[in-house]
């Protein structure tokens, strides 16, 4: 399997246009329970394109962000420019930053790519004590609809390694390494994203495991999404459907 630090080289683009952003809800759940407090500084782990980031910034957190890919490092750092973000090249494992310098880390989009004992010693190296994680994913609901049954039927016939990549979430053992034996809490929030027809494709190809431009697939899959949009398209717009899954709470390992 391609090394998770370059997976998305030549995905940038299409990442910061098409990915969906996390809902409005996120950050005030997270407050409401405690595990964003004020005056926090967050690391924001697996950084990527800066989507998590800049809404931590536009709440007034200082934010730490961790990201080894050299493209989409400088892409979060243009979309969450702000004297309070500092932009670092590490990783989830080695984040280069000081010892309890935070008092959460957050990881979105990025958890499933972390070799979990490093990261675990990296956690409790650069959390405060007392300090929180929380892992956030968006989730596609591939069940909601006709639309969103077909979508995922189409990444699987399609994409190159699908199988391999689609992995979201923490099971039990690491949740327990993580948050102690109470596991910490589980919220899911209601997402969406609405896409015109070239948005549909952008959206496709921001994925690491969908043929690019030149490679076997390619054409046959831009015939296939085209299809799907005609398909299921209401004034110009398909509307894909997500589940946020939090994993959030005290870190105790």
């Amino acid at each position: 399997m391609l090394d998770p630090t370059k997976r998305f080289l030549t995905r940038v683009e299409n990442y910061v246009r098409f990915r969906p952003d996390y809902p409005e809800t996120l950050l005030p759940l997270l407050e409401e329970h405690g595990t964003l407090r004020p005056g926090d500084s967050v690391a924001d782990l697996g950084f990527g394109t800066g989507k998590l980031a800049l809404q931590f910034l536009q709440r007034g957190y200082r934010v730490l962000a961790v990201e080894p890919n050299a493209a989409m490092r400088e892409a979060g750092r243009r979309l969450a420019a702000d004297e309070r973000c500092t932009v670092v090249d590490g990783t989830a494992e080695a984040t280069g930053l000081p010892d309890t310098s935070v008092g959460l880390a957050a990881a979105a989009q990025a958890f499933h790519w972390f070799d979990l004992e490093p990261t675990l010693v990296e956690l409790k190296r650069i959390l405060k004590l007392g300090g929180r994680v929380a892992l956030i994913w968006n989730v596609r609901d591939t069940g909601h609809n006709r639309f969103m049954t077909e979508y995922e039927e189409l990444l699987q016939q399609y994409g190159t390694d699908y199988h391999n990549v689609g992995a979201h979430g923490v099971d039990g053992d690491a949740r327990r390494r993580l948050f102690g034996p109470e596991r910490g809490k589980f919220h899911r929030l209601a997402n969406e994203q609405r896409l015109d027809r070239d948005g549909l494709i952008g959206r496709v190809l921001s994925a690491s495991y969908t043929p690019e431009p030149g490679c076997a697939g390619h054409p046959e899959m831009i015939e296939a999404l085209d299809g799907l949009f005609r398909a299921h398209e209401l004034n110009g717009e398909v509307v894909l459907r997500y589940r946020t899954e939090v994993y959030h709470g005290s870190f105790t390992s």
